[in-house]
């Protein structure tokens, strides 16, 4: 059916329209790589030296791997989940900000096109600096940092990357300054994060705090991806994948919502 005079007809997805909110996002996030995606693989490396030099000298050993084993996994999906969020967490808010928000509502696309270009781009983003960091860590002495189990690998750090990159749009979202976006930072994503099992088994601690630990999404990303390296977990893996992908549609849904509405967007 053709449309009326006037009247803007789009059939489909805009995959135009989407490739170019995604590159340009890319773009913005690479052309200051080496504090993007190379900076937070040498703040990650420091982590591992610090913790192995700390607390894994003596030959301690964790679900029956060395102590440097044990960490290197989390370590990279951590940095991988905060980039995601740093990165969604920011064109939304940047653009309130300055006034350039309109660059993202008046493009003829659809709020899932616009969901799937932020996001992607976030993801890409963990892409990269999980690769990044894996590759420091592969060269470290002493860092045994084997993938042997591809899909977990694939399935927890995709689904960590996309929990934090939907965390950073909802914060983009609601933000009104950049003190918003760092206040969720601090008192959401860093304490999520420390408390998550990067540094310890879970098993180790007493029954209450163990059971805190298993209401913490990042626990179960942490051991999900670990167990793509180390083939050992301490927690079910169907679980947290299950889980995880569940707690992402909810909270697509809710991006999705909010986008749709205009809330503290179109004010």
């Amino acid at each position: 059916m053709r449309s009326a005079p006037g009247e803007a007809r789009l059939n489909g997805v805009n995959w135009g329209g989407l490739k170019t909110l995604y590159v340009k996002e890319v773009r913005r996030f690479f052309k200051v790589q080496t504090q993007t995606v190379w900076a937070p693989a040498v703040t990650t490396l420091m982590f591992l030296v610090i913790f192995t030099v700390a607390m894994g000298r003596t030959g301690r050993t964790v679900l029956g791997v060395p102590f440097a084993d044990f960490i290197a996994p989390g370590l990279i999906v951590m940095a991988m989940m905060q980039n995601a969020f740093a990165n969604s967490s920011f064109s939304l808010l940047v653009g309130k900000i300055q006034g350039t928000i309109v660059d993202y509502l008046m493009p003829p696309l659809s709020t899932g096109e616009l969901i799937a270009g932020l996001v992607g781009a976030a993801v890409t983003r963990a892409i990269l600096v999980g690769g990044a960091v894996w590759l420091a860590m592969s060269l470290f002495p002493g860092v045994h940092v084997w993938v042997r189990h591809p899909l977990s690998l694939l399935w927890f750090g995709l689904m960590g990357s996309l929990l934090l990159s939907f965390l950073g749009l909802l914060t983009s979202i609601w933000a009104e300054k950049f003190d918003h976006a760092a206040a969720v930072t601090n008192f959401v994503v860093a304490p999520l994060s420390l408390l998550s099992g990067t540094f310890y088994s879970v098993e180790q601690l007493s029954p209450a705090f163990r059971a805190v630990s298993h209401l913490n999404p990042f626990f179960y990303v942490i051991s999900g991806f670990r167990y793509g390296f180390l083939q050992a977990a301490d927690s079910p893996l169907w679980v947290g994948a299950i889980g995880l992908g569940i707690l992402n549609l909810v909270l697509w849904a809710l991006c999705y919502a909010l986008l749709r509405s205009g809330w503290k967007i179109k004010n």
